[in-house]
């Protein structure tokens, strides 16, 4: 075999190679099979999850049954990403999905017809969840109203807008661990799940490198604001020196210990978070005073 041959099979193998790698994976087994949904768990899993702060249309208003229509514009280096419908409607929504098909949306990331979802659906953060809070939140948003507007095309630049190359990126950056280890404290654990995993804090506290994925060495240490303007603070105990009392205020209130008020999108996030029990309030603050210093 001359070296031309021995190239091309060399490439030949290499294109095999990297099409098995990047292919999107499934969930294995009937997700949640013996567990029976419960509406009002799946509230407080959507509240805790911000679903409705991506989900619902840009000049609509926040209600106790929010119309999940999407179409909020999420601008990026790669380009500009829009939040999808995902209201109970058969044909613009996910109304037509089961279960299991909305569990390989959330926690891997693949569409029901087995292509890469984007990382601006933050499907890293919610891999940790439990199948019954999956399965809660699905049942829920069952019940919310059905939107019949079209999801809205991203526009990115290429070659960012081939979806299969998302699959070198998953293999590079997904980590199904939770980046604080298990303590002997259940609030501080209570608090890694909600923030790591459901309330994806990081997707905004910690910046990231040239391909888009979390700097986990700068967790929650603050990072530019992604619609272009400002910065996300630094939320560590090396720069934030506010109480448990204080933190537990803020993600009830809205009200900081110097008499401000919560603006922007964070104003969302406690709108949603004011909605969850007490104690899970009492386990977020809980972690954000365990997490490392970061100047």
């Amino acid at each position: 075999m001359g070296a031309k041959g021995f190239i091309t099979i060399a490439l030949t193998v290499c294109v095999f190679a990297a099409f098995y790698f990047t292919r999107p994976a499934a969930l294995t087994i009937s997700f949640a099979s013996n567990y029976a949904p419960s509406t009002e768990a799946g509230a407080l899993v959507f509240h805790a999850a911000g679903c409705a702060t991506c989900h619902i249309a840009p000049d609509a208003e926040f209600s106790e049954m929010p119309e999940l229509a999407g179409g909020i514009a999420f601008p990026s280096q790669f380009g500009t990403f829009y939040a999808p419908n995902i209201s109970p409607h058969p044909t613009q929504g996910i109304g037509a999905w089961d279960l299991d098909a909305f569990a390989n949306a959330v926690m891997l990331g693949v569409s029901p017809d087995g292509q890469h979802y984007y990382p601006a659906f933050p499907y890293l953060a919610y891999q940790h969840m439990t199948e019954k809070d999956v399965a809660d939140l699905f049942e829920y948003i069952q019940t919310l109203p059905a939107s019949g507007t079209s999801s809205v095309s991203h526009d990115l630049i290429f070659p960012f807008n081939i979806r299969r190359g998302l699959g070198f990126w998953k293999l590079a950056f997904t980590d199904n661990k939770f980046l604080k280890k298990a303590t002997k404290n259940p609030n501080i654990d209570r608090g890694t799940y909600l923030v790591e995993g459901l309330s994806h804090c990081a997707e905004c506290h910690t910046p990231r490198n040239a391909a888009g994925a979390l700097d986990k060495s700068q967790w929650m240490a603050g990072a530019p604001n992604l619609s272009g303007s400002g910065l996300v603070p630094n939320i560590t105990p090396a720069v934030l020196d506010w109480s448990e009392a204080d933190l537990i205020e803020y993600f009830t209130s809205g009200f900081t210990p110097e008499y401000d008020t919560a603006g922007g999108k964070m104003a969302d996030v406690i709108n949603n978070l004011s909605k969850l029990p007490q104690e899970d309030r009492e386990a977020i603050a809980a972690y954000v005073l365990a997490i490392k210093p970061l100047p």
